[in-house]
């Protein structure tokens, strides 16, 4: 009998999941459908006007997606490079070793700071050395956002890739050594065939987690409504317009914002959708 009631209750729990995703798809959905309907949905997915002037109000989700994907992509573009380095470091190079401890600790410290400090830290750090160095003269940009988000999701991206790389098997790496392979060897040869989609995984939700970032991005992309022209302009991310104009937003703009949340949660799944696939595949591989 306790068995029964056991089951019915893991069943109940596992299917508030399932309906809580797909209320919020429904919710999304229905408080966008007004600015779908009053624009055209590919016309909203590509005007950039935005304009709430009364009786002549015209809003488009473009410069906001591109804000959004260049942030993203500079973003994953810095933190390759130095993700990857902890990743070997802690996972292959130093593995096991007090000081590869240490690091996949502060790692993971850094992984779970909100998002709100690394805004101050970029806002009052970041900002003033890119305005000393005359690369963007407001401080505020894409640039700006991009290296900040890059430093967010560097630890994200180092632990997951750093966790694959520790699943490739000993014996292939033993059996390469004992053929002469060098160290670099090993790695170009052994871990990165075996380990290389479960890496690509890594960045894949990596960038997941940098598409729906808010207030660092907010308090550093200098917030103008325009299409980015040059990583130094200004501009505005999807999550960023809404977390700036939500609160004074009715009617139609408030029904475009909400779309835009609309197209950020589904860009958002399918790129966390693929990067689960893979590191299924991976495990399976």
């Amino acid at each position: 009998m306790n068995d029964k009631i056991y089951k019915i209750l893991l069943f109940a729990s596992a299917l508030i999941i399932p309906l809580v995703c797909g209320g919020v798809i429904y919710a999304l959905f229905t408080d966008a459908y007004e600015a779908f309907q009053h624009f055209g949905f590919l016309k909203f997915l590509t005007s950039s006007d935005w304009s709430y002037t009364q009786g002549n109000e015209q809003y488009g989700a473009l410069p906001f997606i591109s804000g959004t994907l260049m942030t993203t992509l500079l973003a994953i573009i810095f933190c390759i490079p130095f993700s990857l380095s902890v990743a070997f470091f802690t996972g292959e190079y130093f593995r096991g070793t007090k000081i590869a401890a240490v690091l996949g600790t502060v790692t993971d410290l850094l992984a779970g700071i909100p998002s709100i400090i690394y805004g101050l830290w970029g806002f009052y750090t970041l900002r003033p050395i890119i305005m000393s160095l005359d690369i963007s003269p407001q401080g505020s940009g894409v640039l700006t956002a991009s290296l900040m988000l890059a430093i967010m999701i560097i630890p994200y991206a180092s632990s997951l890739s750093a966790e694959f790389i520790k699943m490739v098997p000993k014996e292939l790496k033993e059996g390469a050594y004992s053929l002469g392979a060098t160290r670099a060897e090993v790695v170009r040869k052994i871990i990165f065939p075996v380990a290389g989609s479960g890496i690509f995984s890594s960045y894949v939700l990596a960038i997941g987690r940098a598409l729906g970032e808010t207030m660092t991005v907010t308090m550093l992309i200098g917030n103008t409504n325009n299409i980015p022209d040059s990583i130094t302009s200004t501009g505005n991310s999807m999550a960023s317009i809404i977390a700036n104009q939500f609160g004074e937003a009715s009617d139609l703009r408030l029904s475009s914002l909400i779309a835009i949340g609309l197209i950020l949660f589904l860009i958002t799944a399918i790129i966390n959708m693929i990067g689960k696939m893979m590191i299924k595949r991976a495990r399976i591989s």
